[in-house]
């Protein structure tokens, strides 16, 4: 009887053994079904037949991230607010045509050279380089046909915590009148914590300046203006301009004026206090830590909503946009009128106008030498006191 007990027990726990692995298979497999993935859809057609391609990515929380091939666009971005609710944080267009229009930039991979250069002109090795002047009397972004405006190819990219894809696009020499064939990549990866991290790399068969970055513009709370946002930078001074824009060279601090955001402070608070037409913040601020160190360089509360986004970058150098050209003339999605300060931009870059400064950090790239940057978009919540959840 004790030998028939002591076998009843054995298969008992036999039993439970097998139960229990079944039960942490069956558990495996429904994680696995909400792992991250990417999917692919067409998004829309060019006159010359070339099909622009929408790369949709999807963590594990639900949160997701859509770009399309045609200027390695950032389109939507979805995240939680403090009670679990998705919502896009990023302004942009439902369709093609709208992209392919006259827009500031709506969430675009910007380049070859981001930002201004002076009367779109530089010297380079001795040689001088005259640029489209689309920003008169300067060049901005390198050009109206500058990467934002071609099909770049990109495929998805298997990652353990995470959805990613990646963009190529091969720049020939010349391209925007800059010199040297300019291979570009940039990967976007959502990971399963919530953060949109972008790569960007480069290689070039000629000296040539590159500043590369990501124009999208944000908006934590929806449909309202952006002015009531709290916004803190990690930079103590900036870069001062002239009339057009561009940086006088000296680099000033930021105490006692309205762009101190060394604390947090409301989008809104001083903004009236920043004259020109149409006024406003459109500032290249520096970054205090070390150049090419992976550090926080702003952060961004929505009270409302409870939405958190911080900006990590290598970069040296943040500009922070407070979209004052924006006045009501673009519809963007589901039917919303982008009116001024619909939406704010933090580029993560080198500083505007570089190549004509020698004291700012260089943005010439010379082979065999890799452009390699890094940025991080870091979404999260707090409460409703702005504490941390």
């Amino acid at each position: 009887m004790k030998v028939a007990h002591a076998r009843c027990k054995i298969l008992s726990l036999t039993v439970l053994m097998v139960i229990s692995s079944s039960l942490v298979w069956a558990a495996n497999r429904t994680e696995s079904s909400s792992e991250a993935a990417v999917d692919t859809s067409k998004f829309g057609t060019l006159d010359d037949g070339t099909v622009v391609e929408l790369y949709t990515l999807k963590n594990a929380k639900g949160a997701t991230a859509k770009v399309i091939t045609y200027g390695a666009t950032l389109t939507e971005l979805w995240v939680p607010d403090r009670s679990g609710k998705l919502g896009d944080v990023v302004l942009g267009f439902d369709n093609l045509q709208g992209y392919l229009g006259k827009h500031p930039w709506f969430g675009a991979t910007v380049g070859r050279v981001a930002n201004r250069i002076a009367k779109g002109k530089f010297t380079l090795d001795g040689k001088e380089y005259s640029l489209e002047i689309n920003d008169p009397p300067n060049n901005l972004h390198s050009g109206s046909k500058d990467l934002s405006r071609v099909v770049w190819k990109a495929e998805p990219v298997h990652e353990r915590n995470g959805a990613a894809v990646r963009f190529t696009y091969d720049s020939p020499d010349g391209d925007e009148g800059l010199p040297g064939r300019l291979a570009v990549t940039v990967l976007y990866r959502l990971t399963n914590n919530n953060e949109l991290q972008l790569e960007y790399t480069a290689k070039t068969d000629k000296a040539t300046p590159v500043n590369l970055t990501n124009h999208s513009y944000f908006n934590l709370n929806g449909d309202k203006d952006v002015l009531g946002e709290v916004l803190q930078l990690n930079a103590e001074t900036y870069t001062p301009v002239d009339a057009t824009l561009i940086p006088t060279g000296e680099i000033r601090s930021v105490k006692g004026t309205p762009l101190d955001f060394t604390h947090p402070v409301a989008i809104g608070a001083h903004i009236a206090e920043m004259k020109g037409d149409p006024g406003g913040y459109d500032h290249n601020f520096v970054l205090s830590a070390d150049r090419g160190k992976f550090k926080l360089a702003a952060s961004v509360v929505d009270a409302a909503s409870g939405r958190k986004m911080e900006v990590w970058t290598t970069e040296p150098g943040v500009q922070f946009y407070s979209g004052n050209f924006l006045d009501g003339t673009l519809t963007g999605k589901r039917g919303i009128v982008y009116g001024k300060h619909s939406g704010f931009c933090l580029e993560t870059q080198h500083f505007p106008n570089a190549v004509n400064q020698p004291a700012f950090p260089p943005v010439i790239l010379r082979p065999p030498s890799v452009y390699s940057t890094q940025t991080t978009y870091k979404f999260s919540t707090v409460d409703r006191s702005g504490s941390d959840r």
